[in-house]
């Protein structure tokens, strides 16, 4: 009888029965993206005639995301004058005027749509064209009646840190 040692487990054929069980752990970005969804998903059940609701969940969903994106924008990713929508973190991002970035849950107020564009000013809601001011997130055209949630955002050496 052969003695095998410990790490030629890690050398068996897949298929072979008696391999070791592989990970299927979640990467960070895989389970944030996922805990996004719920939370989101919950929202969008709950948001019929909610908007409270909607703004509250929007705003629980955008933070647990936005708080892990530390470090992960680059600031030359968003246009002056307009931002980029960061879907899998629930945030957007602008910058108004040069050097000016602002962060807001991208779950539109509404009824907890993900906003999808940037441009003229303005970030738009693809499910019923509610448009938000890029530097206050307030409503310039409904349906929606609340602001986007403001976020924090900074400038660091290794990029824009959200939270």
């Amino acid at each position: 009888m052969t003695t095998q040692h410990p790490s030629d487990q890690n050398h068996r054929t897949p298929g072979d029965p008696s391999a070791p069980a592989t990970c299927s752990c979640l990467s960070r970005r895989d389970s944030l993206l996922a805990a996004g969804v719920v939370v989101a998903g919950a929202a969008t059940l709950g948001a019929c005639g909610a908007d409270e609701a909607v703004g509250a969940a929007a705003s629980s969903a955008a933070s647990a995301a936005a708080s892990a994106a530390s470090g992960a924008i680059k600031a030359a990713e968003i246009p002056v004058g307009g931002g980029r929508v960061f879907e899998a973190l629930k945030v957007v991002v602008t910058q108004p005027t040069s050097g000016d970035f602002k962060a807001f849950s991208a779950v539109c107020t509404h009824q907890a749509c993900t906003v999808a564009e940037v441009a003229d000013g303005v970030i738009t809601c693809p499910c019923h064209g509610s448009q938000f001011d890029i530097a206050t997130g307030e409503v310039r055209k409904g349906p929606a009646t609340k602001a986007l949630p403001p976020k924090s955002v900074s400038l660091g050496t290794d990029g824009l840190t959200v939270s």
